[in-house]
């Protein structure tokens, strides 16, 4: 889209503009992101899911119809602004389901966010440019021919709708009922908090102040997990915008010439296996390891296998296809093995009434690391495959940088920098 829009005046210069498209969105989620948490700790969940879902279908739609660079980023920025839906749906995946079937609830949610970030780009993959790749169907003077990617964007929209609808049977999950009620859970995990009185199922009263008083700030089991998911995040989002570019570019380059169809392909499978994989392996997966030692499991595999990126080059035809597949199931799967498990630790940290204001704040704060890693991931890329060197030449380098970041994140989730709540282990 970026070639298209003709803002590029090299071919190794796509990657950096396309890396501004990519940090659009996160710009404005950042900027709206608490805002939204508050509003759904004060009015519950559902009325931000919906409003958010609207946005889906509006901007995203427009985005396919942006003729000029700047119409692109814009449209993009303005369904950040009212992407209000990641924090709310965290904190309701985990009230809606019982304490046993929390793990398996916001595996869900990185399930959808994890399938939505391999499947949008296959959709865009196959139906981008219809007219070039489906003369038969698409004719250039038809709308689709005229607005290029306008038909994988109305695809998307017309999912946000069937799901915009399915909101209204969503049962809310935030109730005021004029006293706080805290499962156990909860309850044990409030225990830094002084002076509150709260009534938990098991009917007993701890003597704790108002809840209105707690102080998110200084809550550091929330925030040491929000520090370390903000690198996670800024890593897979910086892979997931180098993946793409890398496997289009030349040969010549260090990638592997791909067509958008294959890629689309690749991420297609990918997107099938971590559904499978998050729906009946991640839930006894935790069970058995904890959110904790689950997430540094997964970032130590994860460094070997972003590590073999770089040789795939050497490959070709239906083995590269086979190698590049497995790769990229794999590190998918390891991502959202890591982020499921922080974000398990960061709803066990807060109680109901804060949940969707802290995980505002820890998506705003992600927003920011999501914002700068498409430019970044882009930018290195582009840099990469012009520097001439003898040390990492090429790819080499940038998939060497994307393992420093996964090894200082799996640094962090030892002590003394990550708190654990009481019953997180």
């Amino acid at each position: 889209m970026v070639r298209d829009l003709q803002i590029a005046k090299r071919a190794e210069d796509i990657g950096f503009y396309a890396g501004f498209v990519g940090a659009a969105f996160m710009f404005g989620r950042t900027l709206t992101s608490v805002f939204w948490g508050v509003v759904a700790d004060r009015y519950g969940r559902k009325p931000v899911i919906i409003t958010s879902i609207l946005a889906v279908i509006i901007f995203n739609a427009l985005f396919g119809l942006s003729r000029t660079f700047w119409m692109a980023i814009t449209t993009r920025v303005l369904l950040g602004l009212f992407s209000g839906l990641l924090g709310p749906v965290k904190a309701y995946a985990s009230e809606v389901c019982r304490k046993e079937h929390q793990a398996l609830g916001l595996s869900l949610v990185s399930t959808s966010r994890g399938i939505g970030f391999i499947v949008g780009p296959a959709i865009g993959g196959l139906l981008a440019q219809p007219a070039e790749k489906y003369p038969n169907i698409f004719s250039e003077e038809s709308l689709f021919g005229r607005f290029p990617y306008f038909l994988p964007c109305l695809c998307i929209s017309v999912i946000a709708v069937l799901a915009f609808i399915a909101c209204f049977w969503l049962p809310e999950t935030l109730h005021f009922h004029g006293e706080l009620k805290l499962d156990d859970g909860a309850v044990d995990n409030l225990e830094s908090f002084e002076n509150c009185s709260v009534i938990g199922n098991s009917g007993k009263t701890d003597g704790w102040s108002s809840v209105s008083k707690m102080s998110l700030l200084k809550n550091w089991p929330l925030f040491s997990t929000i520090i370390i998911y903000c690198i996670f995040s800024f890593n897979d989002t910086a892979y997931s915008e180098i993946f793409s570019l890398w496997a289009e570019s030349s040969v010549k380059y260090g990638g592997l010439s791909f067509s958008s169809q294959d890629v689309g392909a690749v991420l297609a499978i990918t997107g099938i296996g971590l559904f499978v994989f998050q729906l009946f392996v991640y839930p006894y997966l935790d069970k058995a390891l904890g959110p904790v030692a689950s997430s540094r499991m997964a970032a130590i595999m994860s460094i070997p296998v972003l590590a073999c990126y770089s040789f795939m080059s050497n490959f070709s035809g239906f083995v590269l296809m086979l190698i590049l597949t497995c790769a990229s199931l794999m590190k998918n799967i390891l991502s959202i093995t890591i982020i499921t498990g922080l974000n398990i630790l960061q709803n066990n940290a807060v109680a109901q009434n804060q949940r969707a204001l802290a995980n505002g704040i820890s998506v705003t704060a992600m927003s920011i690391f999501k914002a700068v890693a498409p430019a970044v991931g882009g930018t290195m890329l582009s840099w990469a495959q012009k520097r001439k060197a003898s040390f990492l030449p090429g790819v080499q380098m940038v998939f060497f940088l994307l393992n420093v970041g996964c090894f200082l994140g799996l640094l962090l989730t030892f002590k003394p920098f990550l708190a654990l709540p009481r019953k997180a282990t």
